[in-house]
């Protein structure tokens, strides 16, 4: 059954380019991912500071693939470290 991911970061002021930079770098990585469908990167009209993915999977087992591979843990270590605070993440399956 595929799922909906919702990945929810805090950006602080001036580090936005820093995070458009690795997102970049990810989203490439995840294109190249078996059961990737699609994603797309919101950021929140009354808060700037909240950026929302939504991401689409074919298999939750796909999407745990990726979760737990080096190469997005890594991407994500930088991240977590620009923005000072862990992501959020949400699985979600379609009813």
């Amino acid at each position: 059954m595929s799922v909906k991911i919702l990945i929810k970061r805090h950006v602080p002021e001036g580090t936005h380019h820093g995070l458009t930079d690795l997102l970049r770098k990810m989203r490439s990585k995840t294109l190249q991912q078996p059961g990737y469908i699609s994603g797309q990167t919101l950021q929140r009209v009354d808060d700037p500071t909240e950026c929302i993915v939504d991401s689409n999977w074919r298999s939750r087992e796909e999407w745990n693939q990726w979760f737990r591979s080096q190469e997005r843990t890594g991407i994500q270590t930088e991240i977590d470290a620009l923005l000072g605070q862990e992501t959020e993440y949400a699985v979600y399956e379609y009813l």
